[in-house]
């Protein structure tokens, strides 16, 4: 089974690497596919989310085995298509996560004609309050004002820590 998992990843956190260890279990392959929107503003470039995810999963051999890292632009439904998928891949975190993506999974299935369909996977429970908003706000308070970083460094992978440090600093700054 070849599984899309689809996000902005901006930035990847322990949550979105949770739900890609775990679906390497049940799927021969799983694609990351960063989102590259140019409508939308986002904190890193897609070339540096690839990179941060590449990294995240370095040294982990049998992730590396069966997990291809990429960007694509346009439709979901059509980057699936053109890369044989079996299905999509979401992480659910809340109730409201699942109202939101059974939508984008209704109409990625419209789009095909019924051909793709979505699998959702439950975050771990000691992840489900993780988001990407959630630590680009902690990031920008917490570099601002220097105070203890251990909450983002317990979140994400350190080159995504050193990263939001070197921005929100900057701006802190400037």
């Amino acid at each position: 089974m070849t599984l899309i998992y689809p996000g902005s990843f901006d930035p990847v956190t322990a949550g979105h690497i949770d739900i890609a260890r775990r679906a390497v279990k049940f799927a021969d392959r799983l694609i990351i596919a960063v989102l590259n929107n140019p409508a939308k503003q986002t904190l890193f470039s897609a070339e540096e989310r690839v990179s941060f995810l590449k990294e995240a999963f370095s040294g982990k051999e049998f992730i590396q085995k069966s997990v291809e890292i990429s960007s694509f632009s346009g439709l979901l439904a059509e980057f699936a298509r053109q890369k044989n998928a079996d299905a999509i891949l979401r992480g659910l975190r809340t109730s409201g996560d699942f109202e939101h993506e059974h939508k984008y999974a209704a109409y990625n299935s419209a789009l095909t004609a019924n051909q793709t369909e979505t699998v959702f996977l439950s975050s771990s429970p000691v992840y489900s309050f993780v988001s990407s908003t959630l630590i680009r706000e902690a990031a920008a308070h917490i570099y601002k004002d220097d105070l203890d970083d251990s909450f983002i460094a317990g979140l994400v992978p350190t080159s995504v820590r050193a990263a939001l440090q070197k921005i929100f600093r900057y701006y802190a700054t400037n």
